[in-house]
């Protein structure tokens, strides 16, 4: 999919990333085109999906979410549908911001955020306990975070 774009695509893509508040007038002048024609092509990235939304990255820590985890779950597979189950019950769960499928001993990673570390007991006793398909979970409590990068690199 990446073929349909060429380096003044991959150039709005990261000048996107790097500033999503940033004018068309701005970014036209950045990638050498007129404002109507980079307009065309913003608009065509984000109806062909290169763009899925844009975003304001907030600082949690200032929210008051000073606990960030990684919880690796291992799911029973004893279950009929058991996947679909364990994601319809992480959906509903906000304090889990995402969500991945992985390989190894654990079947899935999730990264959450809650206050307080007692926040985090309700978390685990009232709503990753309970989900039925669970079959074991593992945490990891985040110390520091060293790297952070909501950009998506474009250049390899």
């Amino acid at each position: 999919m990446a073929a349909e774009l060429d380096k003044t695509d991959f150039k709005i893509l990261r000048l996107l990333q790097e500033n999503g508040r940033i004018t068309n007038l701005l970014l036209s002048q950045e990638i050498g085109l007129s404002p109507a024609p980079t307009l065309e092509r913003v608009r065509k990235l984000e109806m062909s999906g290169f763009i899925k939304s844009y975003h304001a990255l907030v600082d949690e820590e200032k929210l008051g979410l000073g606990i960030k985890t990684f919880i690796q779950v291992q799911l029973d597979f004893h279950k009929n549908n058991t996947i679909q189950i364990f994601l319809d019950e992480v959906n509903l769960i906000k304090e889990i911001t995402e969500c991945h499928h992985v390989t190894g001993q654990a079947d899935f990673l999730l990264k959450v955020y809650v206050n307080d570390i007692k926040a985090y007991e309700r978390l685990i006793m009232d709503k990753i306990s309970k989900i039925s398909v669970v079959k074991t979970f593992q945490t990891m409590m985040i110390m520091s975070t060293t790297k952070k990068e909501p950009i998506v690199p474009l250049e390899y």
